[in-house]
């Protein structure tokens, strides 16, 4: 079973791109994805959850919803993000750098709720290691998610060995496989960290060239990768699968 653990209803790009839960599990059902985490970003957080809730409530057995947390100083959003584990059955969180910073006394209390609720944080941290590693250390029961294996579109290859050596160091990282460009990382992150702590995910939909094409070369990524079968199984499915509790 192919899971996708990084799916947006709505993108943090500049046309702040949305997609409806239709297009996703029609792009799902063309390249054989059986599962998909979806959120939205570039919104707030209770419309985040309102537009994860509703694709959910048309495709239960598909889409499993994460909230987006956009925290400040003056507003937590801490008591939205528990209701929608604890009411609605949310299974995990957004974070992004993009929106709103990663300072400790911000975003720390966001980290702390996931691992108190016993739920995943994926983290678009934007290349600061420097973040993750105290959030690791600091929230060792909170199982943090870094989007990309540390930032987005990376050929930074010592960057991408901190994060890794970070997830080495930490039992609690787990690295989003989505968005890297160098795939002998993320071949390199199954041998030093563990297939079940190496999470395959679009970071789609995206229309070049089209959103099934797109979806089909992100798994194909995978798979050139030549991993064990074991492995490779946990990759694309089984890793995400058992980190939320869901069947894979």
């Amino acid at each position: 079973m192919i899971i996708d653990s990084h799916v947006h209803l709505k993108h943090g790009n500049a046309a702040r791109t949305e997609y409806s839960p239709e297009t996703i599990v029609e792009t799902m059902d063309a390249a054989g994805i059986a599962k998909a985490v979806v959120f939205a970003m570039s919104t707030s957080t209770r419309r985040s959850i309102e537009m994860a809730r509703e694709a959910v409530q048309k495709f239960p057995e598909q889409l499993i919803p994460y909230a987006y947390a956009l925290p400040s100083y003056e507003r937590p959003v801490l008591k939205e993000l528990e209701q929608a584990v604890r009411k609605h059955s949310f299974r995990g969180f957004k974070l992004h750098i993009g929106e709103c910073t990663l300072a400790e006394y911000v975003t720390f209390p966001v980290i702390k709720l996931a691992g108190e609720l016993g739920v995943p944080c994926l983290i678009d941290c934007g290349g600061r290691h420097d973040v993750i590693e105290q959030m690791a250390a600091e929230c060792p029961a909170s199982m943090i998610i870094v989007a990309h294996l540390g930032r987005y579109l990376c050929k930074d290859e010592a960057l991408m060995d901190r994060f890794i050596g970070i997830a080495e160091a930490h039992e609690n990282v787990f690295l989003d496989a989505s968005g890297v460009v160098l795939p002998d990382k993320i071949r390199e992150a199954v041998r030093r960290v563990g297939a079940r702590r190496v999470l395959f995910g679009t970071d789609g939909p995206d229309m070049k060239p089209d959103t099934a094409t797109f979806a089909r070369a992100e798994i194909e990524k995978i798979r050139t990768l030549k991993l064990s079968a074991e492995d490779e199984r946990s990759v694309l499915g089984g890793s995400i699968a058992h980190l939320l509790g869901v069947g894979g």
